[in-house]
């Protein structure tokens, strides 16, 4: 080889060795800002989706919407489930509300039974509730009680299957809870549950005060926020047709499972993850 050539390949190789670090940098900010971008793009997206607040109903606790849940967090959903006092509807509604006060951001309330009744009063004039979702749920208007509907239509035969006891007020005297006679939880209230999981319902069952079912709502957010209902077909606690009825007056998206017993957060999650997606989706 001819010194001009020798002298070439040096050269060559210098400007080789001197570029790499330059060359693998560029390359290591290129990965870099691509990873913060799609770290930031998943940021975004994360904060998009709406928190799903969920509020359960008499004779349950927030467990029941457990297998709900967990497909939420699959879908990336950031869940709260509310522990509804059962205590009064005004009361309850006002502690629904403190909960919706400490999250950020859009929301979509979603209640079972008794709980559309809380989430009607607790949800009016609060511009982060872009979604009401009504699960086997009263959907009442101003002036009506969950007790007043769960009579309009027949079919319920709950009445026939309560305890009754007394628990004190604070301010003196006594008010009166109900809950569903254990032997009689499983046909009434989760007919299509497994026993097994039903007796561990029954036994762990949220009384609920009279009060909570006689009081008149006073407000209705449904008139104001977008609506989605699922009706259970074989609900023994609220009349499918007083169910068909309340989603048709409120103008809510509606879908019907036939078979479905009152518990359908328990029997049937994927059918009612399914209508709560669509109110996130529809919200966004």
């Amino acid at each position: 080889m001819s010194r001009i050539s020798r002298t070439r390949s040096v050269v060559r190789t210098l400007v080789t060795v001197a570029l790499a670090p330059v060359v693998a940098g560029s390359l290591l900010a290129a990965t870099v800002t691509s990873s913060s971008a799609a770290a930031s793009q998943n940021d975004e997206t994360a904060k998009a989706q709406p928190t799903i607040v969920l509020v359960h109903g008499a004779f349950a606790d927030a467990s029941s919407w457990s297998d709900v849940i967990r497909r939420l967090h699959r879908d990336g959903y950031r869940v709260v489930a509310a522990a509804n006092p059962l205590r009064g509807l005004s009361d309850d509604a006002a502690y629904v509300r403190s909960v919706l006060d400490t999250v950020d951001g859009p929301v979509v309330l979603a209640g079972h039974s008794y709980g559309g009744s809380v989430i009607t009063e607790a949800a009016a004039g609060d511009p982060d509730v872009k979604a009401l979702v009504y699960i086997a749920a009263f959907i009442p208007d101003a002036g009506e009680s969950a007790g007043e509907l769960a009579g309009k239509f027949p079919g319920s035969t709950l009445g026939e299957t309560l305890s009754t006891a007394s628990y004190p007020l604070p301010g003196g005297g006594a008010g009166t809870e109900l809950t569903i006679k254990q032997v009689k939880f499983h046909k009434q209230f989760a007919a299509d549950v497994p026993a097994t999981t039903a007796a561990i319902m029954a036994a762990t069952q949220r009384p609920v005060s009279t009060l909570a079912l006689e009081e008149k709502a006073t407000k209705a957010a449904w008139k104001d926020i977008r609506s989605y209902a699922l009706i259970a077909g074989q609900d023994y606690n609220i009349p499918p047709k007083a169910q068909q009825w309340m989603a048709e007056r409120a103008d809510a998206r509606t879908v019907t499972v036939k078979d479905a017993s009152h518990a359908v957060s328990v029997s049937e999650p994927a059918a009612v993850t399914d209508l709560i997606r669509r109110a996130a989706r529809d919200s966004r």
